[in-house]
């Protein structure tokens, strides 16, 4: 073992790990009470013991030493001290100076908050997990998109959808453009993931299948899709230009979310939006 140049937050990563140890009682992770307990919680050696560690070493963390912390060990002391998923990811920030990667989960649902904040958009807005899998959708993307609903898990997908639905393709005028972004942005996505296989099956899937996508996707460029500015035609009312901004948001049960809200640029694009989009005019 040896130590490591000082990491800010080591201190309040001991301080930390005493507060979370002093909320488990020893019931909670079948372990028995044992007697008397001059403090509340677990003592130092059953945390190294559930977390598979020297007590020494348990010890020299709680004391704010700067020891070496690796991924795996700080994933031992999460279970070990039932840590919440926030919890987890303040564990790693505090150790590591940057947050945990977090696995690839795929929710049935998003919670009620979330679908009553999407219902009340007027454009349209869309979850989806890490992977692109669209989760949930708003009236006004329906509209846009057709009858989500009815297509299957694999048709949902962002990534699939853009080079296997034929109709998404031919109301999207800079197609070439805008996939290329959106490879290199999935690129990015899977590089974050710390499981990255339901990735890389989608990628073997969509390369199968698409001569065009296993080109570009050989072609290894990496973006970050934070924001953009895409532009689809609809029928009978023409273009319509929407800046888009996906943002993360984090499910109180853990799951990762990406949520991606449309908005018409001010202008013509606007006007033609609201012949569209019922609930933009309200």
């Amino acid at each position: 073992m040896t130590d490591t140049p000082r990491i800010p937050g080591r201190a309040e990563l001991a301080q930390f790990l005493r507060s979370r140890r002093a909320r488990v009682h020893p019931e909670d992770v079948g372990l028995p009470d044992g007697g008397r307990r001059r403090t509340p919680g677990l003592r130092r050696e059953e945390v190294a013991r559930l977390a598979d560690v020297g007590v020494s070493w348990y010890t020299w963390l709680e004391q704010g030493r700067d020891i070496h912390v690796s991924e795996p060990l700080l994933e031992r002391l999460s279970r070990a001290l039932r840590l919440t998923p926030t919890e987890r990811a303040h564990l790693f920030e505090l150790a590591h100076g940057r947050p945990a990667a977090r696995p690839v989960i795929s929710p049935a649902a998003i919670s009620d908050t979330l679908r009553r904040i999407l219902e009340g958009y007027p454009f349209p807005a869309v979850v989806s997990t890490r992977r692109w899998d669209v989760l949930s959708w708003n009236e006004a993307a329906a509209i846009l998109y057709g009858d989500l609903a009815s297509m299957s898990v694999e048709e949902r997908n962002g990534l699939w959808a853009l080079f296997m639905n034929p109709d998404r393709r031919a109301r999207m005028p800079g197609w070439d453009a805008d996939v290329r972004r959106a490879v290199a942005g999935f690129r990015r996505d899977a590089a974050r993931a710390a499981d990255r296989s339901e990735f890389d099956s989608l990628v073997t899937a969509l390369a199968a299948v698409s001569p065009e996508f296993a080109r570009i996707w050989d072609e290894h460029d990496v973006v970050e899709l934070s924001e953009g500015l895409k532009v689809i035609i609809h029928p009978g009312i023409g273009p319509i230009e929407f800046e888009h901004v996906t943002l993360s948001h984090l499910e109180p049960d853990g799951h990762e979310l990406r949520i991606s809200f449309y908005s018409p640029r001010p202008g013509e694009s606007m006007e033609r939006a609201r012949q569209v989009f019922p609930r933009a005019n309200r």
